[in-house]
């Protein structure tokens, strides 16, 4: 583990940044309206392309299919919600100035027989043309929207909306077999014979569900906003830390005692301490029914929630391969850096300065350091008083992809010790921390302290100044200064290399190394 590494612009193992590639500014401000069966919902996607942010976020609890089992049409109130909502969208659309607005409907309006109808009013009235999609395309777009999320996952996504719910199987970064079903919460709304009723006729579809998708899957990604809701009465019981939703990992175990659990519960208070909507909080139990069968018959060992859908599915067709290929951790904290640091491309510096100290590690811990560095100046407009709270709050709200909760309180911990020294003991910070080993929780610190170490050594980029060399065999840490960089080597300096040195239990030495010689022009 010893010697210095520099990490060039093309030598870099994460690859150019490509959010300010033509390709991806292409992406910039993006907009999906999603007309479904419970909610109708414009975003506007904005910020690095492979991890956009969220320009803008809104939705209407329409209740388009409400009643569609018995009627066979479009709840009349939900009709006029939804066109007013539409119109809406379309007047802030053109005030944004968004070149790109994609505007889907699923189950409900397709399967209504008065879908084709509703459709021709909302283009007359707003000059939006609902492009109505079936169930295959539904559970691609679902697919595509956990892929970009999660670009290495491999497992069976499950989105379950107002009137349908579709099954979609991801492998090696593509959608493979899809198959769609009238699961959804208002369609079970109508099913005769109560309870046993229900339960037996969603077992009857699931079994034609899957005898087309198959069931050996060992994840399961759940989308959708009944299940979203049912995460987040899980995270309740338990007393859960972490409050986003996004990659939030459930066990079947879990998931049953939470079912349990609601049938005893006051909705009114689940409401207050949640925040679900009324409308929402009403078809959870439904939903349930549904998710215990689907575990009863799956038995998947993980179960993760993806905040991610069919509206990032859209996203996600947009863009090229180059673009699909690309961490989306990395692009959004680069482009945080771009945006928010002093110096922005001092973050590559500092990962190129401390590699020395991660050169076995695993490509997981790896991308983390990645990541740490990136961010580790963006929150400095924070009063010097909390930022490091701020630094860490960044880490752990922020909307981030491809980032489980663990990785996101380990760069939480390890930015925190960016800007102090001792840890969290007390309060949110350290029950969140709780979340992370002992080990885990020790090597977050160690980066801190390294970063603390690197990020002022330097003002142009600590590789100027010196290299670090680790010989953890020999518990030794060295700084190699380059000759006339000696007058760097301050006290604030020395005790946080210091510092350093004792988070990983090494001796520290100091030395000045050999003026190198100049390389050629065509090395």
């Amino acid at each position: 583990m010893d010697g210095a590494v520099t990490v060039s612009e093309d030598d870099d193992p994460f690859g150019k940044v490509l959010f300010n590639d033509p390709s991806a500014r292409a992406l910039s401000r993006v907009g999906v309206i999603d007309v479904g069966s419970n909610s109708v919902r414009m975003v506007v996607f904005d910020g690095a392309a492979r991890s956009p942010a969220f320009f803008f976020n809104e939705k209407v609890l329409c209740g388009l299919g409400r009643g569609l089992y018995e009627s066979g049409r479009l709840h009349p109130e939900g009709r006029v919600r939804a066109l007013a909502a539409l119109k809406r969208f379309a007047l802030l659309s053109r005030s944004m100035a968004l070149k790109s607005v994609h505007t889907v409907a699923t189950a409900a309006v397709r399967e209504a027989a008065d879908g084709p109808e509703f459709c021709a009013e909302v283009e007359a009235a707003t000059g939006l043309r609902l492009h109505v999609i079936d169930g295959q395309e539904e559970a691609r777009l679902s697919g595509q929207g956990v892929l970009l999320g999660w670009p290495g996952a491999e497992g069976l996504v499950c989105d379950i909306g107002g009137s349908s719910m579709e099954l979609a199987g991801i492998s090696a970064g593509a959608v493979e077999r899809r198959a769609t079903s009238p699961l959804g919460p208002f369609w079970l709304q109508g099913v005769p014979g109560g309870r046993k009723g229900l339960k037996v006729h969603v077992r009857a579809e699931l079994e034609k569900l899957v005898a087309q998708v198959g069931s050996d899957y060992e994840r399961l990604y759940l989308v959708g906003g009944s299940w979203r809701a049912l995460a987040r009465l899980d995270m309740l019981r338990r007393d859960y830390p972490l409050t986003v939703l996004h990659e939030y990992e459930m066990t079947p175990r879990a998931i049953r005692r939470t079912i349990d659990w609601l049938e005893d519960q006051d909705v009114n208070l689940l409401k207050a301490r949640t925040g679900l909507s009324r409308g929402r909080i009403a078809l959870v139990p439904l939903a349930a029914v549904v998710l215990r069968q689907v575990l009863w018959r799956l038995r998947p060992k993980h179960i993760h929630i993806s905040a991610y859908g069919l509206r990032e599915g859209v996203l996600y067709e947009q863009m090229p391969p180059s673009l699909r290929a690309r961490d989306p951790l990395i692009e959004a904290c680069s482009h945080a850096e771009q945006a928010n640091a002093r110096m922005p491309g001092f973050g590559r510096h500092l990962f190129g300065f401390l590699r020395p100290l991660y050169t076995n590690v695993p490509s997981a811990r790896l991308r983390l350091v990645k990541a740490a560095c990136l961010l580790h100046d963006v929150s400095w407009r924070a009063h010097p008083d909390y930022r490091a709270e701020a630094c860490f709050d960044n880490a752990t709200r922020a909307n981030l992809g491809g980032l489980d909760h663990r990785g996101r309180v380990f760069l939480g911990v390890a930015l925190m010790h960016r800007y102090r020294n001792s840890g969290a003991s007390e309060g949110r910070m350290a029950r969140l921390a709780g979340l992370l080993s002992e080990t885990d929780r020790k090597q977050a610190e160690v980066l801190g302290k390294a970063m603390r170490f690197g990020a002022m050594f330097s003002a142009d980029g600590p590789e100027t100044a010196g290299r670090l060399r680790y010989y953890p065999k020999k518990r030794e840490l060295e700084l190699v200064l380059t000759p006339g960089s000696q007058g760097l080597y301050g006290e604030v300096v020395e005790a946080r290399f210091k510092s350093l040195a004792k988070a990983l239990g090494c001796d520290m030495r100091m030395r000045i190394g050999r003026t190198r010689a100049p390389r050629p022009a065509n090395a």
